[in-house]
């Protein structure tokens, strides 16, 4: 009497190209995962800075001083955001640039190696204005209504 205790060559390869079909069915399910995710985490960065500086532009209206923080105002820890600066997710990094107003309003990005973030405030205006956003053109997975996606800048 003959036990086998081993596979022939044969089984390990059936098993070796069904491994191989789940795969090829299951990553492209995945693939978009990354981009949803960053999408979100620039969101929620986005809406905790432009919602810092909704906070601070509350006190000093109610204080009588300039409604919108400085640059330098800005990037202080603590004093305008709690904590560290976020970390733009499109490009890792955190560091704010100030821009022009047509660079603001036209949500032209620059130097996208050295900041994270740009930032457009004008105090002397009336109104008073201040714009912040992503300093990157990637697209993210936000919908722009006309079949495509909003690139970072945009949101």
């Amino acid at each position: 009497m003959i036990i086998r205790n081993a596979f022939t060559l044969l089984e390990v390869m059936i098993v070796v190209v069904v491994l191989g079909v789940l795969a090829a069915v299951v990553i492209p399910r995945f693939e978009g995962v990354t981009d949803e995710a960053r999408t979100s985490a620039l969101e929620g960065s986005l809406g905790g800075v432009r919602s810092s500086i909704a906070s601070f532009r509350t006190r000093a209206v109610i204080d009588g001083s300039a409604p919108f923080p400085t640059l330098a105002e800005l990037t202080t820890p603590g004093e305008v955001v709690s904590g560290d600066f976020p970390v733009n997710p499109f490009n890792g990094l955190s560091n704010v640039q100030s821009v022009s107003s047509g660079q603001a309003d036209s949500r032209s990005v620059s130097g996208i190696s050295s900041y994270g973030w740009n930032y457009y405030v004008d105090v002397s205006s009336s109104p008073p204005a201040a714009v912040f956003y992503a300093n990157t053109e990637v697209d993210t997975t936000f919908d722009d209504g006309a079949g495509g996606n909003k690139p970072a800048s945009d949101l």
